[in-house]
């Protein structure tokens, strides 16, 4: 079982079409989906493909939390270069 929509390293999903990515977030979907829901997802990925531009690390997108029955937006874990 899948806990997220959709995960990709930064890099990859920086370098993504943004519709490959709504799409398959679409396809990962267990509801109906609402148009308000896929602006929303499409607004945030055009945010963050911006923001994340030099980052390192992965990004989940709709990842449900264990134990909690919660769903988050997206989740973020970014390298630390300082402990090297």
């Amino acid at each position: 079982m899948n806990r997220d929509y959709y995960s990709e390293t930064i890099d990859k999903f920086i370098t993504s079409n943004p519709n490959e990515i709504l799409g398959i977030l679409a396809s990962n979907n267990e509801f109906e989906l609402e148009q308000t829901q896929r602006n929303a997802w499409k607004e945030e990925v055009i945010i963050l493909q911006k923001v994340l531009s030099g980052f390192q690390g992965s990004i989940y997108f709709e990842y449900s939390i264990p134990r909690m029955g919660k769903r988050v937006d997206v989740i973020l874990l970014i390298a630390n270069d300082f402990c090297s």
